[in-house]
């Protein structure tokens, strides 16, 4: 029995890596396609592009880990049943439950596994990409100065080049300096040059040939409104720009840490326990504002069932009977601004209340999620197993066309469930959870179908099922017809 259970293991964990690292390397070439704008033209080292999508990678371990899990036991389970594999086993006596018992182990480790990940990695990959973004935004791309036109990309200074051979010399070369906010009374004009940034690319450097500079003074007094104008010929000149945040730079990692998805499930049970307290002392302050409000001066005025020791004060017998127009018309306006006032404070709470209830909704959902991954990597493994016991179906083709519609149908309720979670439609244990609960009934029915040998994928068990329909709707038929005629 080892050797049945070893045999099961090597065929269960060898598609569990592979399509982990399939899944794994689709969803991180859409996560560059994402961000390639962000990452071409700022001269990037190879090792920062590397860390940006090994961290980016680490995050998608929440979609990348449930799927493989899902398409892996289907793999399995499905090459068993396809081999006859499965068949002989059962004729030997073994139960499916017995067969897929070492697989439930192996899908609890995976479990505990995935919840370390969610907790301790998955926040560290998250501060380590908004670390990584901020810093590549704020690095500006790689100089490259066309021809023809005027070129104002580097800070302080206009460029202009006529034309560019294909060695990269650059002639007919303009500069113009404007670092001292003058106008444009600094010129440099050059036969020829080339370009090029220092290696720590704090500075830009041209170094020009057979030019004149033009440095003119503009300053004029009221007694002497004459200007100097001063130029200087070189056969070669060297002209030095500092530049600010061309290179890359690393920044503390630490600023983002107050992030929801940079926190640990202790980090964030902090965090509720100090929102729920502020959360509460909106709530009262509220409460409070509302009840010695101008617009409801008495408290009797919410004593509404009549029944409450505020009910004698109210004049049920005349409390609509006005003696005179003009005093239940000015009741009337009065009225209506106090409950227009009140509607505009209510309007203004709410909003109040979101900027501290927000926070805190947010922080109960990412802890809650901290259990999804390890919960959606169980119950796929209950829904691709008997799945894959019962259409007996290996390889890549069925498994991976069941599993993305399956995983589709999982993430879209998952997303919807947050969102609406986020925005206080629902509950955020439910929002968290919702996916969970849909999916736990499907894979007890798939279990409990596989476990009867149900024939739930045979064409030809429905083919005879509607058959069966047919032939009794047609008994029916004729029945009333023979009824009709007689």
């Amino acid at each position: 029995m080892k050797k049945l259970d070893l045999y099961i293991l090597k065929s269960f964990l060898g598609p569990l890596i592979m399509t982990f690292f399939i899944v794994l390397f689709v969803l991180m070439m859409q996560f560059l396609w994402l961000y390639i704008d962000e990452l071409v033209g700022k001269g990037l080292s190879f090792s920062i592009i590397l860390e940006f999508l090994g961290w980016g990678s680490a995050t998608l371990i929440p979609m990348t880990l449930p799927l493989a899990t899902l398409l892996a036991s289907i793999m399995t389970m499905g090459s068993l049943g396809e081999n006859n594999e499965l068949l002989a086993m059962k004729a030997a006596g073994i139960s499916l439950k017995r067969i897929i018992t070492p697989l439930i182990y192996v899908s609890i480790i995976i479990s505990i596994g995935a919840f370390f990940i969610s907790n301790n990695l998955i926040p560290v990959a998250w501060n380590k990409i908004y670390t990584l973004r901020d810093d590549i935004g704020k690095t500006k791309e790689e100089i490259k100065i066309p021809t023809g036109i005027f070129y104002n990309g580097v800070e302080g200074y206009t460029i202009r080049v006529a034309s560019r051979d294909k060695r990269g010399t650059m002639h007919d070369v303009m500069v113009y300096n404007h670092a001292k906010k003058n106008g444009n009374n600094n010129l440099t004009v050059a036969d020829s040059g080339y370009i090029r940034l220092s290696p720590d690319k704090s500075n830009i450097i041209f170094t020009l040939y057979n030019g004149i500079n033009y440095e003119e003074d503009n300053k004029v007094s009221y007694r002497d409104t004459s200007r100097t104008l001063q130029s200087v010929d070189f056969e070669m000149q060297r002209i030095v720009i500092p530049l600010e945040n061309y290179a890359f730079q690393k920044s503390d990692d630490s600023r983002y840490g107050s992030e929801v998805m940079t926190k640990s499930l202790a980090q964030l049970r902090t965090d509720r326990d100090s929102l729920e307290i502020k959360v509460a002392g909106t709530v009262h302050a509220q409460t409070k504002r509302s009840v010695f409000s101008s617009n409801l001066a008495y408290t009797y005025q919410y004593d509404t069932t009549g029944k409450g020791k505020y009910a004698m004060l109210f004049p049920k017998d005349s409390l609509f009977k006005w003696s005179s127009p003009s005093i239940e018309q000015n009741a009337t306006i009065e009225a209506i601004a106090k409950i227009t006032m009140q509607i505009s404070n209510l309007d203004f709470y709410e909003r109040e209340l979101y900027q501290s209830a927000h926070p805190l909704r947010r922080t109960i959902i990412e802890s809650y999620r901290k259990f999804t991954l390890s919960l959606a990597c169980f119950i796929f493994f209950f829904i691709g197993a008997p799945l894959g016991a019962i259409i007996r179906k290996g390889g890549l083709g069925t498994p991976v066309i069941i599993s993305i519609l399956f995983f589709v149908f999982y993430w879209v309720i998952d997303i919807s469930g947050k969102k609406l979670a986020n925005d206080g439609a629902i509950s955020p244990f439910i929002g968290t959870f919702i996916s969970s609960f849909i999916l736990i009934p499907i894979g007890v029915f798939l279990t409990i179908k596989s476990s009867s040998d149900s024939a739930l994928f045979n064409a030809d068990a429905y083919k005879i099922f509607f058959n069966k329909v047919s032939d009794r709707i047609k008994k029916y038929r004729n029945k009333k017809r023979k009824e009709h005629e007689a």
